[in-house]
């Protein structure tokens, strides 16, 4: 009895550790840089394209919603391309690409997309609209693990692949496709935030009870979970139905869409996931604080003992439309649409897509 009473209290005792190692992020405290944007589109790039055989200018459009990682010292951000200007809205082909900063700030790109449509298996999904609005984990095995959108122009769906230097990726296919005999193979899903933890001096994808986790999502958050990071599970409810943990609120800055942003990550609080709130399109439903159909940025914490149970959720958002090149472009109600965040030289750096145009930054003090 008194081994089993120890091994309890050292278990807790741990538990409060690591957690004390997880410091809450300070949302309040987050300012957009001087420089912004910090990264945009530029017609001097092209790319021989598999899937129509010919160069394109894949970065000519715009650049925007960005994922975020460390590696080798340097902040990595992989951001979506698209190529025609002229094209509707959707109605063009993405591409991700990949960009490098000592600084958070001045970056490098590289000069061909890193993942893209191509004749690979995989493009029933990912063409012709393309590879879209990544999010990127890395494992405790130095694995990167990119959730994407893949868009056929028909329906979105959620897709994973995996790279070991970011530079060359395996694409493994819709994360659905297998769960639950394929039940939600086919249908739309956006916006996988896998749920992350301090390692080290480092963020790295968590096990919690022996799984990964994936907050995901747009018109309400859900909750899966995964033995390998390719194969998903939706939580369900009793009727066999997704099961949301939040869902869009009347008169808040969230009142039409509640979309999860960068990377879920444990903090002293719980699982703390920022996601992207949009204001409804009809006065009678949105906030009168915010323009209608606005983009904003805020913040939910989940109970880490119940990922189900929401702790916090916060009232307002900490990061809406502010600059000019917020409010102009291809979506001109004002978007800040946060998926990249990074701890970096004592400092939070938060990557986001502005009016699906430019990629922004704000940073903690």
């Amino acid at each position: 009895m008194k081994l089993k009473v120890f091994l309890v209290f050292l278990f807790e005792n741990i538990l409060l550790f690591s957690l004390a190692q997880n410091p809450k992020i300070p949302f309040q405290k987050f300012q957009k840089t001087e420089i912004n944007p910090v990264l945009s589109a530029d017609s001097a790039f092209v790319f021989d394209c598999p899937m129509k055989g010919e160069p394109v200018k894949w970065q000519k459009a715009d650049v925007f919603n960005p994922a975020a990682v460390v590696k080798d010292g340097k902040i990595m951000v992989l951001f979506r391309a698209e190529d025609n200007p002229k094209a509707h809205l959707g109605g063009r082909t993405s591409r991700i690409g990949l960009a490098e900063s000592t600084d958070g700030v001045n970056f490098k790109k590289y000069p061909t997309p890193v993942l893209f449509p191509a004749k690979d298996g995989f493009e029933q999904w990912d063409a012709p609209g393309g590879c879209e609005d990544p999010r990127v984990v890395k494992t405790k095995e130095g694995l990167f693990v990119m959730a994407y959108t893949s868009w056929n122009y028909d329906t979105p769906r959620l897709s994973i692949a995996f790279s070991k230097d970011l530079l060359k990726w395996e694409k493994q296919g819709p994360a659905f496709q297998k769960a639950y005999d394929g039940k939600f193979k086919n249908m739309a899903s956006k916006s996988g935030s896998i749920v992350t933890r301090k390692e080290g001096n480092e963020y790295a994808a968590a096990k919690i009870n022996g799984k990964y986790w994936m907050y995901w999502g747009e018109l309400g958050v859900n909750l899966a979970w995964s033995d390998n990071l390719i194969d998903w599970y939706p939580e369900l409810d009793e009727s066999g139905n997704l099961k949301y943990v939040i869902t869009t609120r009347k008169g808040m800055f969230d009142s039409n869409l509640t979309e999860c942003g960068p990377p879920a990550i444990i903090t002293q609080e719980g699982i703390t996931l920022i996601y992207n709130g949009k204001n409804h399109d009809k006065p009678e439903m949105a906030s009168n604080e915010l323009p209608t159909g606005t983009y904003s940025v805020g913040y939910v914490v989940f109970d880490i003992n119940d990922m189900l149970t929401v702790k916090k959720r916060s009232e307002k958002p900490f990061l809406k439309p502010s600059l000019p090149h917020e409010v102009t472009g291809q979506y001109k109600a004002g978007t800040t649409f946060s998926e990249g965040l990074v701890f970096y030289k004592n400092k939070w750096y938060l990557y986001y897509g502005t009016a699906d145009s430019f990629v922004g930054l704000a940073v903690t003090k």
